[in-house]
């Protein structure tokens, strides 16, 4: 386990995104990157299910690229959402941090994209 503020890792992710190859960054429309310290269920939840949700590392809220047209006038941007508390439970250096934050970012942008859990783990972003 390794002890990072929310801030410390808001910047991190933010570093990793920086990294991203431009192409992957310039196909994504109407997309906000946020980090919060664990889903929300983790909150009201008892402490063998906020312990299951410590797995969940990131999350896509939205609609796939695949599965919609455009987007309209006004409408709310897609979320990918990284979260600290299973980063932070499931790495001990900085190096292993950095790793699985770009894990789950490629994980999370597969979404968006319409890949699947089982193709994105074939590809080595699982």
């Amino acid at each position: 386990m390794i002890e990072i503020s929310l801030d410390a890792f808001e910047e991190l992710v933010g570093e990793e995104l920086d990294h991203l190859p431009a192409d992957v960054i310039a196909r994504l429309e109407n997309v906000a990157f946020l980090v919060a310290d664990a889903p929300d269920s983790v909150d009201s939840a008892d402490s063998i299910d906020a312990d299951a949700a410590l797995d969940v590392f990131g999350e896509y809220v939205g609609v796939a690229a695949t599965e919609r047209g455009q987007y309209g006038f006004g409408e709310l941007p897609d979320q990918i959402i990284v979260y600290r508390r299973a980063h932070a439970a499931a790495c001990s250096t900085m190096d292993e941090l950095r790793s699985e934050i770009r894990t789950t970012l490629a994980h999370e942008i597969g979404h968006f994209h319409g890949i699947d859990d089982v193709r994105l783990h074939e590809l080595g972003w699982g």
